[in-house]
This record gives structure tokens, sequence and C-alpha cells, in this order.
């Protein structure tokens, strides 16, 4: 599996960008698999829920299976938060996994940076960054992609990943 990072601050445009690559790499035969970081908890269950019950009642993990997708959730407990590949270990083989978040982690990573958030870009700090996708003409030696030039910014992360693209 090739890992390839988006980073940027809350609002620049990330997930969006995320949903936009995603059949981009899908229409060139690839399977794509994605992990978000999240800084808050969150829930994707609810209260009364059969699962939630589990959950409520102290089963560790608690896994939900229909015709269409099945999940499982895990509840870490006392666990300590699992490292950027322990979560790679747990996903099905895929060609290309798009991690959103994690801006700690050595992966290379394309910026999404918008200027009119009034922070300061990541790239200066953070060697891992390889290129810069923004709507805006910053001055930095990286590559720089049109923020939606979607077409390029793919071209761009299979390239750096000399990763191929398979017939459909």
């Amino acid at each position: 599996m090739k890992i390839f990072g988006i980073a940027g601050y809350s609002g620049s445009g990330k997930t969006t960008l995320l949903e936009k690559l995603i059949p981009q790499f899908t229409a060139r035969g690839l399977r794509v698999s994605v992990i978000k970081h999240a800084h808050h908890g969150f829930d994707i269950d609810r209260p009364g829920k059969d699962s939630h019950r589990h959950r409520e009642a102290g089963a560790t993990e608690v896994m939900l299976s229909c015709n269409d997708r099945w999940a499982l959730m895990h509840e870490r407990r006392s666990e300590a938060e699992l490292t950027l590949d322990e979560l790679l270990a747990r996903l099905s083989p895929c060609d290309l996994v798009l991690i959103e978040g994690f801006k700690q982690e050595p992966v290379p990573k394309l910026e999404v940076y918008r200027p009119e958030s009034g922070k300061p870009p990541l790239f200066p700090e953070r060697s891992d960054i390889v290129a810069v996708a923004s709507d805006a003409d910053i001055a930095t030696d990286l590559p720089r992609l049109p923020l939606n030039d979607v077409a390029a910014i793919a071209d761009f992360v299979l390239n750096h990943l000399q990763l191929q693209e398979r017939a459909c």
C-alpha cells in the first residue's frame, strides 16, 4: 500500500479535496482507503441502538453487518490511541491509503493552504510536505498545484508515489 497525506488547518478544504480525489483514483483502477484523524471525540453509533447498548454494557468490540457494508467499533477503554502504523495494519489491502490529518507523521503530504485562513503555512516547518495546493500565489520552491485542478493533483500524487494506474 502506498500512503499519501493531505495536511492543512481546519477549514482549509482537505475533506473537499479528498472527496474529489477519490473518484479520480478509482476511475484509474485503484483501490483507495482513507484514514482520518479526529482531534476530538466522535461516535458513529446512536444511543438506544442495540450496538450502542452492547458497547455501553462493556463490549470492547461491536461489529455491525448488512448486505451493503460492515463496521467494527472498538472501544479503547484504557488502551493507548493507535499509531498510524497500527491503523494501517488493520486496513484491507489496497493500492493507496489517503491520510487526512496526522500532520506529525513522516509520510509524504500535500498541504492545502488558504492564506485567507489567517494561519501560517505548514510547509516551511515540515520536510514531509512535498507540494502545496492553493488558490493563491504563494512563494515556495515546492511544486504548487491549483487547488481546483483535481486531475493535476491526482497526477502529482501518482507520480510522486510511482503508482501505476490499473486497467478498469
